[in-house]
């Protein structure tokens, strides 16, 4: 498994704000966006989002433009865009075992 394998299955898959961490990437995915809007857009506690931008801006899935506070804008990093085929699996992979653990 490739190094960032490991890290996004961890990331998201492996504890639990890995959800929430997805759904941030994924609109991320769609366009930039802030702290803020992504909070409103996600219906999600600014300072939760907040939190899950610093885990993931410190794992290279993210990056930023621009000053502190609503001023800055985050963007998918390149690493992400690189290997957004893994990402996809990913997503599916949780996605599939929630519907085993539904069925239960």
């Amino acid at each position: 498994m490739h190094e960032v394998e490991r890290a996004l299955y961890w990331i998201l898959a492996g504890t639990m704000g890995g959800v929430n961490r997805a759904r941030i990437l994924k609109e991320l995915l769609k366009k930039p966006q802030n702290t803020n809007k992504l909070s409103k857009t996600l219906n999600l506690d600014f300072k939760t989002v907040q939190y899950h931008l610093k885990v993931l801006e410190k794992n290279g899935l993210v990056t930023y433009r621009g000053g502190g506070g609503f001023a800055r804008l985050y963007f998918p990093s390149q690493m992400l865009e690189d290997n957004i085929d893994t990402y996809d699996q990913i997503l599916a992979d949780m996605e599939e075992q929630k519907m085993k653990t539904k069925k239960r």
